[in-house]
């Protein structure tokens, strides 16, 4: 729901700026294998810490929004969680968020669609890797891959789709700028197993009709087809984080679960968190949610 809340496209970076402080985010632009000019919120920061260690290390992130509002909205949150990275990490560490507006979102071109966000997932992917250091053995990146809510299903299928073979000359020309050859972590936050899944975990009475519309879904998001597809591939799998919120008013908890149990089934890396307390936009507003997520972006460094 790209215009939901009214105005959401009119805002700008400016008008959260004092929330953001001292983070400072810049308004990028890119192009998409199909040419469609999507906005991408830019943020840099380097660890503080005095470290003994020669090894400089860069860890891009790239945040996919939930449905609904725009990217500006949220970059306060994500600034709470470059703040406490930036206090604590080593020296040596720096850590790139880059926020990805779909298109028809907030300034991006285009109308949105499941085929069109895959492909602004790539050009944000392409865009994060081609702006990182030269690769080097003393300053290795990492690619963490972060969504929220139906961002979570952007993510697992941005990974599937540079792990699978089929796109292989794709996760070519996205690894080459920065020698970041693999995802190294998946980060779902709120996150469920698929469109239809919602369906017929929302409406598990087999007299309503809504818990047959599968067929008809343009959309999909399935994370669970995604996370096999991750599985089955010759590429090592990521490091997975599922952060649940534990009164999730949208999401039945029973998403997170399933989705843990899909990676332990794949024998994946990967471990949930319950956020207490925490409706379905409260995990990173929440001081659990961000130290869970800080210490998550903390591993790669």
């Amino acid at each position: 729901m790209p215009s939901v809340p009214p105005f959401s496209r009119s805002e700008s970076i400016k008008d959260y700026e004092a929330q953001c402080k001292p983070i400072e985010w810049q308004e990028r632009r890119t192009k998409t294998a199909d040419g469609v000019d999507i906005a991408l919120a830019v943020s840099s920061v380097t660890g503080s810490k005095p470290t003994t260690s020669e090894t400089r290390k860069h860890i891009a992130v790239i945040y996919f929004q939930g449905n609904g509002g725009s990217l500006p909205a949220r970059l306060p949150a994500l600034s709470s969680v470059l703040r406490k990275l930036q206090q604590d990490a080593p020296s040596l560490t720096t850590y790139t968020f880059v926020g990805l507006s779909y298109r028809g979102f907030w300034t991006s071109r285009g109308r949105p669609s499941e085929l069109g966000i895959g492909l602004d997932a790539a050009a944000a992917i392409n865009y994060a890797l081609a702006e990182s250091p030269a690769p080097t053995t003393k300053r290795p990146t990492s690619l963490v891959l972060w969504g929220q809510s139906i961002g979570a299903g952007v993510a697992t299928s941005a990974a599937a789709a540079l792990s699978s073979t089929e796109h292989g000359a794709m996760r070519g020309r996205a690894c080459q700028p920065s020698g970041a050859q693999e995802i190294s972590g998946l980060l779902l936050e709120t996150p469920f197993v698929s469109i239809r899944a919602m369906l017929t975990t929302i409406y598990p009475q087999k007299w309503l009709p809504y818990r047959y519309l599968g067929p008809f879904l343009r959309n999909h998001w399935d994370s669970r087809l995604a996370l096999q597809r991750i599985g089955a591939s010759s590429t090592p799998s990521p490091k997975l984080l599922i952060l649940q919120a534990a009164n999730d008013e949208l999401v039945p908890n029973s998403q997170s679960s399933d989705l843990e149990k899909i990676c332990q089934n794949l024998q994946m890396n990967v471990e949930r968190r319950v956020v207490s307390n925490a409706l379905h936009n409260e995990v990173t507003a929440k001081p659990q949610g961000r130290l869970e997520v800080v210490s998550f972006l903390q591993s790669f460094g």
